[in-house]
């Protein structure tokens, strides 16, 4: 189990690296005016904050994720493996959930996790300098937010985060399970590491189709009341004024930037995981057999260690 996650580890910090940008404009886009839009769509969100902001821009707010996603994926990727070797079988029914029972236990670093990285990153939306720093970091932004609203404020969207999480990793670690099996990845493969980057990519995009309409909606519960405004009272009011407004396209905002990042950061993090825990586990076994040989030289000369009829 502690390599489950000591794997998870450097996996998601890997991982982080390489999306972050892309949700940073997948946030911007959730959660923009409607009746004044400051993006007209992916590309040029990626491009307006390079241009406003700096490259910098796209990494506001990384350190919430990088602290956090870090430590989420050593839970998932742990607490998988052990439902995996609680369940037993190892059938696609299983895989999903041991997936949904990892992604609703990581609920709880997550959603606070989720609502500072939202913050920060709508912090100084079109400035290059900020000229009005509400938060200094991630931490600061969970301090300010709880002396203000408590409990409460700092788990905001917790009941969408759960909707959210719960069946997405249960699909996600099935979808993965599904297409390495079919690839065929096996250790001594030549091309174990595109396969394991292909299966890892598909995981993380089928899992965002599952549950993206729930992101949205948990992304607008969670950037509400910056500015001191709060426009919805809850779920399912928030579905009411979005479709009201927006119509069911709102439910597909950001969707692009999304499925840009899921394939390569659940790419990254998954091969980095399976081929950590293939290496650790060939190192274990190696280590294993060297001592054998070692154990069978030195019984003839203890032979007080064998066990007595006593």
């Amino acid at each position: 189990m502690a390599l489950d996650f000591a794997a998870g580890c450097i996996g998601g910090a890997a991982g982080v690296v390489v999306g972050h940008p892309f949700d940073t404009v997948k946030v911007r886009l959730q959660v923009q005016s409607v009746d004044r839009p400051l993006y007209r769509g992916t590309f040029h969100c990626f491009r307006s904050i390079v241009r406003q902001e700096s490259m910098l821009g796209l990494y506001k707010g990384i350190g919430s994720p990088m602290m956090g996603l870090t430590f989420i994926n050593a839970i998932v990727f742990g607490v998988q493996g052990n439902a995996m070797r609680k369940l037993g079988r190892d059938t696609p029914l299983n895989q999903f959930l041991a997936g949904a029972s990892a992604g609703a236990i990581q609920c709880v670093i997550c959603c606070p996790m989720e609502l500072a990285k939202t913050r920060m990153q709508l912090q100084g939306t079109g400035e290059k300098k900020l000229t009005r720093k509400l938060y200094k970091n991630s931490l600061d932004c969970l301090v300010r937010i709880y002396k203000k609203e408590g409990i409460r404020g700092i788990n905001r969207g917790m009941v969408t985060t759960l909707m959210r999480e719960t069946p997405a990793f249960g699909v996600y670690f099935l979808t993965y399970d599904t297409v390495t099996r079919s690839l065929g990845c096996e250790p001594e493969d030549p091309y174990i590491i595109p396969k394991l980057l292909f299966a890892g990519g598909m995981s993380g995009i089928v899992s965002w189709f599952s549950t993206y309409p729930v992101d949205v909606i948990k992304s607008r519960l969670q950037a509400d009341g910056v500015g001191g405004v709060h426009q919805y009272n809850g779920i399912v009011d928030c579905v009411r004024q979005s479709l009201k407004k927006e119509g069911w396209r709102v439910f597909t905002r950001g969707l692009t930037s999304t499925l840009l990042r899921a394939f390569p950061v659940n790419a990254t993090t998954f091969a980095t995981v399976t081929l950590f825990l293939m290496y650790m586990r060939r190192e274990e076994e190696c280590s294993m057999q060297d001592s054998e040989p070692q154990a069978v030289a030195l019984q003839p000369l203890q032979p007080q260690a064998q066990p007595s009829s006593m």
